[in-house]
Formats: C-alpha cells, sequence, structure tokens
C-alpha cells in the first residue's frame, strides 16, 4: 500500500501545473466572456476574471508581489499609461503581438497594447446641423456653435485624451485657447456620460456633442435610448493638420508580478488574432487594431474613418498638462 501511495504521488508531482490566466478586468465579463471561451477551446487554458470597475492600479500596487492578476484589459490610453508609471505592468516581447498591432496604438516599450479601437467624434442633429457644418477638432472652439455644443467633464479621461491629442498636434498654447472657446460654446456645464449628451441633442438643449463612436451601437440596442440614437448622425472630424480622426483604445498588459507569464503571453497574443479581434470588436461595436480585420457592417456605416496615426503613447504624456489645463481654464465651472 505504501508503494502504491508513493507511486501515486510522483505521478501527481510530475504532473504540470493546471495552465491558466488570471484577468483583472475593467469590462465587464460578460463583454469579454466570448473571448475567453474562443481562447480556452483553442488552447486548453482556463481563464479566471475578476471585474473592477473602478482602483485597478490601487489595487496592483496593494497587492504588489502577492498579486493572483497576470494580465489587465481596461480602456483608455490614460489607464494604461497610469498602469505602467505607477510600475504594476511589465513588457512584453513578442513579434507575434508586433505583426499584428500597429506601432502607434502600442506601447513603444511593449508594456501595452490596443486591442480595439473607439473614435472620438461628434454626435450631431439630423435637424439642425447640416452635413457640412462638422469639419475639424479645432473648429468647435469657432463662435458659430456658441450654446451649441454639450459634453461630458473636462476631466474625464475620453476628454483629456482629445485635449492632449490637440496638445501633441498643435502645443500646448494653442490648445488653451481651443478649450477656452470650446467652454464659450457650452449649451450647458459639462455633465453625465456621452449617452447623456445624445440626449441632450434630442431633447433639443444642444446641437452637437462629442462622445465615442461605440455608443451608438449601445444606444441602438436600448429600446428607450434608440430614439435618442435616431435624432443624430456621426461625423467624424479630424485635426486640421491633416492627420486624421482621433481615436482611443482599449488595451491589455500582463502584470508586473504575473504568476503564469507564459500563459498570459499566449493570452495576449491570442487576443491579437484576426478571430479574436473580429469577436471582439463586434461585442463591443469598435474598431479591430488589426487593419486587415473590417469593422461589422454596421459600424461602417456610421462613416469612412481616417485614424489619428500619432503614436498613444506620445499623446498619454501629455495628459497631466492636459488636466492643468482644464483646471486652468475652469471647464466645468
Amino acid at each position: 500500500m505504501r508503494s502504491l501511495t508513493l507511486a501515486a504521488l510522483m505521478t501527481a508531482t510530475a504532473l504540470p501545473a493546471m495552465a491558466e490566466v488570471n484577468i483583472y478586468s475593467y469590462r465587464q465579463p460578460e463583454l469579454i466572456q466570448p473571448l475567453l471561451d474562443a481562447f480556452t477551446e483553442e488552447t486548453g487554458i482556463e481563464t479566471n476574471v475578476a471585474f473592477i470597475d473602478k482602483g485597478l492600479t490601487e489595487r496592483l500596487q496593494a497587492e504588489g508581489d502577492r498579486s493572483p492578476a497576470d494580465v489587465i484589459m481596461t480602456v483608455d490610453i490614460s489607464r494604461l499609461a497610469d498602469a505602467k508609471d505607477a510600475g504594476v505592468t511589465q513588457p512584453v516581447e513578442s513579434e507575434v503581438l508586433n505583426e499584428n498591432i500597429p506601432e502607434s496604438l502600442r506601447d513603444s516599450e511593449g508594456h501595452w497594447f490596443g486591442l480595439t479601437t473607439r473614435a472620438r467624434i461628434v454626435y450631431a442633429s439630423k435637424e439642425r446641423v447640416g452635413e457640412d457644418e462638422v469639419t475639424t477638432y479645432e473648429d468647435l472652439a469657432d463662435p458659430k456653435w456658441e450654446g451649441r455644443i454639450c459634453t461630458r467633464s473636462g476631466t474625464h479621461v475620453y476628454t483629456l485624451g482629445l485635449i492632449s491629442a490637440l496638445i501633441e498636434h498643435n502645443g500646448a498654447e494653442a490648445t488653451e485657447e481651443w478649450l477656452e472657446g470650446v467652454k464659450s460654446n457650452l449649451a450647458r456645464a459639462p455633465q453625465g456620460n456621452d449617452r447623456a449628451q445624445v440626449r441632450a441633442i434630442w431633447a433639443g438643449e444642444c446641437d452637437i456633442s462629442l462622445g465615442n463612436t461605440y455608443y451608438m451601437g449601445k444606444m441602438l440596442e436600448d429600446e428607450e435610448q434608440q430614439e435618442w440614437a435616431n435624432a443624430v448622425r456621426i461625423e467624424m472630424p479630424e485635426f486640421e493638420d491633416g492627420s486624421g480622426t482621433h481615436v482611443n483604445i482599449s488595451g491589455v498588459a500582463m502584470a508586473k508580478s504575473a504568476p503564469n507569464p507564459e500563459d498570459a503571453r499566449a493570452f495576449i497574443e491570442f487576443l491579437s488574432s484576426p478571430e479574436a479581434q473580429a469577436v471582439y470588436a463586434r461585442d463591443n461595436y469598435e474598431y479591430p487594431v488589426d487593419p486587415d480585420t473590417p469593422a461589422t457592417e454596421q459600424v461602417q456605416e456610421w462613416g469612412d474613418l481616417n485614424p489619428d496615426l500619432t503614436a498613444l503613447d506620445a499623446i498619454a504624456e501629455n495628459r497631466t498638462q492636459a488636466l492643468q489645463m482644464v483646471e486652468r481654464v475652469d471647464f466645468d465651472g
């Protein structure tokens, strides 16, 4: 009996540890579940998800080397850059990722990688805004828009991302003048989320608003919000220098203390594959980062996107300056 028990123990010890990836996700589990299922089916690696809607970086800092997280999935370049700056991520070297993801949509040091893009566009009233009225981001400071613009808080990461991009393109002085001009054109104090701005257009409180493209798909899913969505159309302003429309990302990074780094690398590489790109973009009404993977027909109907190819990590370096600018002009006041 003793020899059998010892043999069984030796056999068990020789077995490889269970392959798994522990994910801290800003995005709700149901939004990424199809990806997780496809990854496990293809690789046999199990996934475990913890949904963290606030304080993801702070949680990783508090857990330190004991953190079970292998991968973090979040949205917006600011959140990804903050995680890198906080020292809770590690670089990933992968020819697969470098080949699948455009250089402008990944960290130059390999700490984070874009998975999908969303354009920061203008929602315009179909009734009160002509199809040729919205042109560039810089044009939003023109007095012709006085009392016609709605937007969310200037301190929100989406707004700061656009301001940071304007700093990169036009410099700080010109961008601060622009921000003052946009403030003077607001129909009301900044408030609510992107959907709330579209509701305000529908209600006649303003004529245009800034928002992310994917909210159109989300509103059309909601019976109550369909009427709001149908009251507007998407316009894709570009920067005056002709560089294109500002885009932000949903992205992924490997946690600094990942207990399963090889499995984590396999998962991140899988997310960059054409199969995963198509699923992720479809379920979230976003654009794949892989230029060879088309957006869904519905997303394509919103217009031709000419994305700004300025490196997002360069734009992210301006975010502190952007926040200080918002506070100086008292944009939310």
